[in-house]
């Protein structure tokens, strides 16, 4: 029997503001454990929250850039539930009145575009963390109080893929938007997901169950190709599906049963008696949407058209803000009307220093006069591509310039024809079956021919000139 694939995202942030959500802690990652706390975010007896002003108005934003309906009157309600990381046994969060709804996020697959509905758009508080230990469980309460949004979609992603690439879209806009640093590892962004199969061709939706320990892309993209899996198999042999919540084993690589699923009823929601409801005013939309940058999807499709590169090379571009900018900066630096040469540095060598150092484009702080100067030593045949290359991680290791790595090293490309004369006229001798093959027609020998001199003038040699010289020689023997 053929399945569909029924997937809903539930994606938490953290907002990157300096205090908590309601009180004035620390939000720094790290500290030593339950240091960043106070009597408000542990819930003492007599203490009362307040609101943090620049959470509220980041996840206005946030909402906005969502294309969100962010409501007018909105409240915040008790979610009761005990557990050890929640030290007030409830949490602060929202239910029937949340910030926003009804917005959507586009994704871009190999087949076109999808829209993917975002039902909801709120606020709450973060829990705090347990750390399991062979005998104890301890507890850190330095997270308890951050101020979260979360992210809720609607059920319209039908697979793996396209759950892989909301997550990439969604955590792009983030980082543009500048609320949140996303790191995954530090649990600033955190998904769970509502997987549910049904029989091809039906509407009505089958019995989901949540994924939770999800804590890397990757990760989500092999827990939900298991959990689909699972059901699929289990549906096949006429076994029902069990509402539950699972937890992804990162080392077994299968999800295992944590609980049944609580309903709503469950957590007896209630609104929050110590904080008051709040009216959100069209003046605070409007400030809101002036703060929200070009967002990814805008300038992809600007870079395209104002620079004539591919969807390819620009989705690589702009997966981040500042990589976007010093892309920008360097092709406004050029000053040419086909930029393709400087992008593909930047796509190309630059990029690849940037993930062995495990950052983006700006971490290799090299300015765009350098790497434009570094370019045009290429581009003039003074030294070759490869040894550019080099220069390049010279240059980011020491931040020296360019033309000083090459004088330093010796590696201006050789281009006089006395001296790559001497040096082809050994290689023909030292290679004559590649003589022939290229003499009886198999023009890719002479391409070995040029690598053989390459080699012998220890890169220097100007590929160009190397080619004209063999193929003059070759012709005239």
């Amino acid at each position: 029997m053929k399945y569909e694939t029924v997937i809903g995202l539930e994606v938490h942030v953290q907002l990157d503001t300096k205090t908590k959500a309601f009180c004035g802690c620390s939000t720094d990652f790290g500290g030593q454990p339950n240091t960043r706390t106070c009597p408000v975010c542990l819930g003492f007896p007599g203490s009362l929250p307040v609101m943090n002003k620049t959470a509220f108005a980041y996840a206005i934003k946030v909402a906005l850039a969502l294309n969100c309906k962010v409501q007018e009157y909105t409240k915040f309600d008790r979610k009761n539930y005990f557990y050890p990381d929640l030290p007030k046994a409830y949490q602060i969060s929202q239910y029937d009145l949340p910030l926003s709804r009804d917005g959507f996020l586009d994704i871009h697959m190999d087949d076109g575009p999808k829209r993917i509905g975002i039902r909801r758009v709120h606020m709450e508080e973060d829990a705090g963390k347990l750390i399991h230990a062979e005998d104890v469980s301890l507890v850190d309460f330095n997270r308890t109080g951050i101020p979260l949004l979360e992210i809720v979609s609607e059920p319209d992603i039908s697979s793996v893929q396209e759950a892989y690439e909301y997550l990439v879209e969604l955590k792009s806009l983030l980082e543009y938007l500048d609320v949140s640093d996303c790191d995954m590892e530090k649990g600033s962004l955190r998904c769970d997901a509502n997987v549910s199969l049904r029989q091809e061709g039906l509407k009505t939706l089958g019995v989901k169950v949540e994924l939770k320990n999800m804590n890397s892309f990757k990760g989500v993209r092999e827990a939900l190709s298991f959990e689909i899996e699972r059901q699929g198999n289990l549906l096949d042999v006429g076994k029902p599906i069990v509402q539950e919540t699972r937890l992804w084993d990162t080392g077994k690589l299968q999800t295992f049963s944590m609980r049944t699923k609580e309903e709503a009823q469950d957590y007896r929601y209630f609104p929050e008696p110590d904080l008051p409801p709040f009216i959100i005013s069209a003046r605070e939309i409007e400030e809101a949407k002036a703060a929200i940058p070009e967002l990814p999807r805008q300038k992809l499709v600007r870079f395209m058209r104002d620079y004539g590169l591919t969807q390819r090379d620009v989705k690589i571009l702009i997966a981040s803000r500042e990589d976007a900018d010093y892309a920008e900066e360097c092709f406004k630096a050029y000053a040419r009307p086909d930029v393709k040469p400087i992008a593909n540095w930047l796509i190309g060598p630059l990029l690849s220093e940037a993930n062995t150092r495990n950052g983006g484009l700006r971490v290799l702080k090299v300015s765009k006069d350098d790497l434009l100067e570094l370019v045009s030593f290429v581009e003039k045949g003074q030294i070759s591509y490869l040894s550019a290359k080099s220069v390049l991680t010279e240059m980011i290791d020491t931040r020296k310039a360019p033309g000083a790595i090459i004088k330093e090293k010796n590696l201006a490309q050789v281009s006089d024809s006395e001296s790559l004369n001497a040096i082809a006229d050994d290689v023909i001798k030292e290679n004559l079956k590649s003589v022939n093959d290229y003499k009886q027609g198999k023009a890719g020998a002479i391409m070995f021919l040029v690598g053989q001199v390459m080699k012998k003038s220890q890169g220097k040699a100007n590929p160009k000139a190397v080619q004209e010289i063999l193929k003059r020689r070759l012709s005239d023997a």
